[in-house]
């Protein structure tokens, strides 16, 4: 479907009552997965010049749409975020893997399993993603034979994860072969339950400047923080805290700085809203001098109404497990246990640090880390674990802050 259609069909739908679902497209390089999310959207979500020269995702993209079913006529309003299949921006989809409810494994009929697939499974599982959608893409490259091994090979793969029960779909995005039977998979996902009534918890994943050059300042719009409402509710007007916030050097030392400023506008998509809840990602233009938003400067922060976020720390304690094997390799490798002063990644909802373990407790498998960019300590979040291996962060693990 063309994008201007999708456009002008949402115009007259009211989006406010309907479901809301954050998927997340996941999979090895060049598995597929920009094509099939535009099939789905009708969008690319890769638009960034870097992104188009090089035919690879860098960043995460975003599209948004709704899907109606053929037979019954239901509607659900999806946000798909599109996250990077390169081994060199794991990070990138950590933090892609924080924002969402579910997911789609992309995998290839004509290349099969590969180090990023497996890598980006565990991902999923680090970030307790357990609703899973396998697209067995570029079927029409092999033949029946090809395609039966494949299937195999996939339900090999899966065994013993949490995507074992998963169903496999077999797709060609380019041919558009089955994207409807996706489209049905995608409206049968389980809702999650939101939580209306706590305190809203806002992750920002992007934040930017929306101004064209020569924009005259009557017209300027405030620098907008993209990403999704955790729980809770957020209203135009509402006046919100964002922390970590503003890096500043002072006395050649590095501080962080809360920035408070209010809601101008909040946007879905293509739709303008006055409440925002939990489900789909979302836009809030504030009233912040752009140049702060730039460039996804704010990216990896929190939001919510002042007083309601903990105060920021560089010293977090977690509770740890291992995989077994280095994952995003095409060697073998045994994951070797943490070790005291090892430098270790560490992605907490959208933000990325890096920590030196200062305490461990390899019997409770527990650490205490000091992190060299502060963080917003939510008790209980998901926490990717990544060592450098060889040059490149690589996920050994997951863990939860206690």
């Amino acid at each position: 479907m063309a994008k201007e259609n999708i456009k002008e069909n949402i115009k007259d739908i009211n989006i406010e009552s309907m479901e809301m679902l954050n998927v997340g497209v996941v999979g090895h390089i060049d598995h597929g997965k920009t094509t099939l999310l535009y099939k789905l959207t009708g969008k690319f979500a890769d638009t960034h010049s870097e992104e188009l020269k090089r035919g690879i995702t860098i960043k995460l993209g975003y599209a948004d749409t709704i899907l109606e079913s053929s037979k019954t006529g239901k509607k659900r309003y999806i946000s798909f975020v599109d996250a990077p299949g390169h081994e060199m921006l794991m990070a990138t989809m950590l933090s892609g893997a924080a924002i969402i409810d579910a997911a789609i494994l992309v995998i290839a009929a004509n290349e099969g399993i590969k180090p990023q697939t497996r890598e980006h499974l565990m991902a999923l599982q680090a970030k307790n993603i357990k609703q899973i959608i396998i697209v067995q893409n570029k079927i029409d490259l092999v033949d029946k034979e090809k395609a039966k091994k494949s299937y195999q090979d996939i339900k090999n793969f899966v065994k013993g994860t949490i995507a074992e029960n998963s169903p496999i779909i077999p797709v060609s995005a380019q041919q558009e072969i089955n994207i409807d039977k996706l489209k049905d998979a995608l409206l049968e996902l389980k809702i999650p339950e939101r939580n209306l009534k706590e305190k809203p918890i806002f992750l920002v994943a992007r934040s930017f400047d929306i101004n064209r050059p020569g924009t005259k300042a009557r017209d300027l719009h405030g620098g907008v923080l993209g990403g999704i409402l955790k729980q809770g509710t957020l209203k135009l007007g509402d006046e919100i805290e964002i922390k970590p916030g503003l890096s500043k050097i002072k006395a050649n030392k590095q501080v962080y700085e809360t920035i408070k400023t209010k809601i101008s506008s909040i946007q879905k998509g293509n739709y303008k809203i006055k409440e925002a809840t939990p489900g789909g990602s979302l836009a809030l233009e504030t009233e912040l001098d752009n140049i702060l938003t730039k460039a996804d400067s704010l990216a990896g922060c929190v939001v919510s109404k002042p007083g309601n976020l903990p105060e920021i720390t560089d010293k977090i304690k977690i509770k740890f497990e291992l995989f077994k094997e280095v994952l995003g390799t095409d060697k073998q490798m045994a994951v070797e246990q943490l070790k005291p002063t090892e430098l270790i990644l560490l992605n907490i909802n959208t933000s990325i640090t890096v920590g030196q373990i200062a305490k461990l407790n390899q019997k409770n498998s527990e650490a205490e880390f000091v992190l060299r960019i502060p963080i917003v300590p939510l008790v209980g979040e998901n926490t990717g674990i990544a060592r450098n291996i060889n040059g490149h962060w690589r996920l050994i693990g997951f863990g939860e802050i206690i």
